[in-house]
């Protein structure tokens, strides 16, 4: 790292070239020679001219530049210039990303021009190559990424240094002493980058908050959040307006909707829920129909337009979920108040009500603002047992309340008959091309510091099938009821494309060396197959990294007002209608399909894009901190667990060591190939192995082999293994 404020003289090694490029390009139609050149590098002495001439003709061999007189030279040709995205790697060159451009143009070091991951910039591409990826140069930062960054603090006498924990940042960040709040040396911090000076490795900025010392639990909690720009509490304005509003239920409101308030209504929700944002209602009518309702939170009744809560929210566009707390996109009075449907108090609700005949098959709809009351609230293990005994009574052991209690036979019934209903339509979707993806989910046993002090593995029961099938019922006819108008409505859609052909065939290679393969023949084949191969892998040592790394070769599914379908779930049609307590886009679909109930003109495509755009970026940064989230929490298990051998699967193969995932509670780790030591072992790619060069010896990916625990980084969310060596098969 560079304590030295060495400046841009072009006199450094590898920067001459650079700026006589900057100085040609700045005004392509304009002649140099090179004393002109060297007056605008202010360099006078001959050794630098000459250096200057020699240069000139080595660009000019290159035909980076043209020589259009003896001795006087411009940009060559027709100069390339490109807009995109700079994707760092963690070497220190990067690639930039242009829509329209199949190759990503190849960006080195000393071209990157104070540009920094994720920023949109402009290229000059001066390298073209057919085999290999275009080479170029960054000419400007159209806009930053981040301003924004987690690191820490390195303090010298009179200032200090951020060294930034992201790999992908090739700078820390300079700051001065009066800067620095009141941060010590070593503290992990959240910098604001203000200004890069030309003549300055580093660019300039001040410490915005000191978020602790690294490695302790809520330090790097509260860095995860401040990585990805994500807030952990609400600004004391917004608190106070979300606090004044009325959330009393009024009379000359509930007449402007439909009144469900006497059907049997309840909630099935994980036993800590604390928000209850969707209820099922149930009844039977005469012709031997059911009517059912799926009720969701009325969140746009309280959310209005053009106010600082709905920017607050719109902002945020979801809530985030670590492993040990919930960041609300929405204040608790309404997240957990008047939005939550909790037992025994009425609602506003906004609701999908359908006619579905004994065999699930829809056979009337209606959309519309309700008003709703729940009987009962049960957690999932409770609606289980509901399930499985069709009886009322539910044990102390699964209680969620302080001892067992009985519920009616109606509310039997009503569990009963949903789940069949919801066994067949999902056994239609699965033959429609569904994907299921029920991968077993991480999660921990916590003490009161939220230490992590037992891992367990969440899986999907009937009951949660019950309601997931319900819910995409809901999300599925609200899209088609809007997307099938004509004239063409603007309305917002979730997405999924088909998986890329390149991923499938990677998958299909890895599957095979545990025995499974997948048919590429068509799209049906594909999903049928991928199916099945993650019925054949449930209960397996191999499940986990099958689960993923067909999950990887699925496209991301994002929000868009252009729909494409959801290849996923097989839908021509889809959005997100049923969660508008934590998802903006529901806020936005609810808003959508009221305005056009009302008979409203279309909305602005461009404006609701743009929205759907932001959401889509929100969630992967809160996708990216929950993963974050459970891996800290995955090291900080293994802390206590350094004395023990655990038997793992090899879950990756690199050039530069094995990735073993822990069978017992899934957490991943790397054993290093300098590591081990009865061998010296080598990379074959086309194995996914590492082989011994005197032994022969093979750890192939797949392999169950017997781990230790060598270091867990807390910062880095890093875990390095020992090898002790393969688990014998069992004759």
């Amino acid at each position: 790292m560079n304590r030295k404020n060495k400046g841009s003289n072009p006199r450094n090694e590898g920067k001459l070239s650079k700026s006589i490029l900057d100085i040609l390009r700045k005004s392509p139609s304009t002649d140099f020679n090179y004393k002109q050149i060297a007056a605008k590098l202010d360099l006078t002495d001959a050794s630098s001219r000459n250096k200057i001439i020699k240069n000139l003709a080595q660009l000019a061999a290159k035909k980076q530049i043209e020589e259009v007189q003896t001795g006087k030279f411009k940009m060559g040709g027709n100069p390339e210039y490109y807009q995109g995205k700079l994707d760092m790697t963690t070497k220190g060159f990067g690639y930039v990303v242009v829509d329209d451009m199949d190759e990503d143009i190849f960006i080195p070091a000393n071209a990157l021009n104070k540009a920094l991951n994720g920023d949109e910039v402009e290229v000059y591409v001066y390298n073209k190559r057919r085999k290999r990826k275009s080479e170029g140069e960054i000419v400007k930062i159209v806009k930053r990424k981040k301003t924004e960054f987690v690191g820490v603090l390195q303090m010298q006498p009179n200032f200090g240094f951020v060294a930034i924990q992201n790999p992908k940042m090739y700078t820390d960040i300079f700051v001065q002493k009066n800067k620095m709040l009141d941060a010590q040396d070593g503290d992990k911090v959240v910098v604001t980058m203000e200004e890069w000076p030309e003549k300055a490795d580093s660019p300039f900025g001040s410490i915005k908050q000191v978020l602790g010392k690294p490695g302790e639990h809520h330090t790097e909690m509260h860095a995860i959040l401040a990585q990805y720009g994500l807030p952990h509490e609400f600004p004391k304005e917004i608190e106070d307006f979300a606090n004044n509003i009325d959330t009393s239920i009024q009379e000359n409101e509930i007449k402007k909707r439909r009144d469900l308030r006497e059907t049997l209504t309840f909630t099935i929700d994980p036993k800590d829920a604390k928000d209850f944002d969707d209820a099922l209602s149930f009844k039977k009518l005469e012709n031997g129909n059911f009517e059912i309702g799926i009720h969701i939170a009325d969140v746009s009744h309280y959310l209005q337009p053009g106010t600082i809560l709905d920017d607050e929210a719109y902002e945020r566009a979801t809530s985030v979920y670590l492993v040990d707390r919930v960041v609300p996109m929405l204040p608790e009075v309404l997240s957990n108040n008047a939005c939550s449907l909790r037992p025994n108090e009425e609602k506003y609700t906004f609701s999908a009500v359908f006619e579905i005949d004994a065999k699930g098959y829809v056979k009337n709809e209606w959309f519309g603002r309700t008003v709703t009351l729940s009987d009962e609230r049960f957690a999932y293990e409770e609606a289980q047992h509901i399930i499985e005994t069709e009886k009322g009574i539910i044990p102390t052991e699964i209680s969620i309340r302080e001892n067992g209690y009985n519920v009616g036979d109606n509310v039997v019934d009503a569990v009963v008959t949903l789940n069949d209903l919801a066994k067949q339509m999902r056994v239609r979707r699965m033959a429609d091309g569904a994907i299921s993806f029920d991968k077993v989910e991480v999660k921990f046993n916590l003490n009161e510091e939220n230490e992590p002090v037992g891992v367990f593995f969440k899986t999907s029961q009937e009951a949660n099938k019950l309601i997931e099938e319900f819910m995409l019922l809901a999300n599925k006819r609200v899209a088609q009821f809007i997307g099938k108008q004509t004239p063409k409505k603007t309305f917002v859609y979730r997405c999924h494309d088909e998986p890329d052909d390149s991923k499938l065939n990677t998958l299909q290679t890895v599957i095979s060396k545990f025995g499974y393969k997948i048919n590429l023949k068509d799209k049906k084949s594909i999903s049928n197959s991928l199916n099945e191969l993650l019925s054949d892998v449930q209960g397996t040592k191999e499940q986990n990294l099958v689960d993923t790394l067909t999950i990887r070769t699925m496209s991301k599914a994002y929000y868009s007002t252009k729909n494409i379908g959801h290849y996923g779930l097989s839908f021509d049609y889809y959005s997100h209608f049923t969660s508008p307590i934590r998802r903006y886009p529901d806020v936005m679909t609810h808003r959508l399909l009221q305005s056009y109930l009302d008979s409203k003109p279309s909305a602005k495509e461009e404006e609701y894009e743009e929205k759907c755009h932001h959401s889509s970026e929100m969630e992967s940064l809160a996708t990216n901190a929950e993963r974050d989230s459970i891996k800290f929490m995955q090291v900080k298990f293994m802390v206590d667990h350094k004395e023990e051998d655990f038997l793992g699967v090899i879950s990756g193969v690199t050039e530069w060591g094995i990735y073993v995932e822990i069978i017992a509670n899934k957490c991943e780790g790397m054993v290093r190939l300098r590591d081990i030591k009865d061998d010296h072992y080598d990379f074959d790619e086309e194995q996914y192995a590492i082989v011994g060069r005197k032994s022969k010896n093979m750890y192939q990916l797949g392999d169950e082999v017997y781990v230790s625990v060598k270091n867990a980084d807390l910062v880095k969310r890093h875990l390095d293994f020992n090898l002790i060596g393969k688990k014998e098969p069992v004759n």
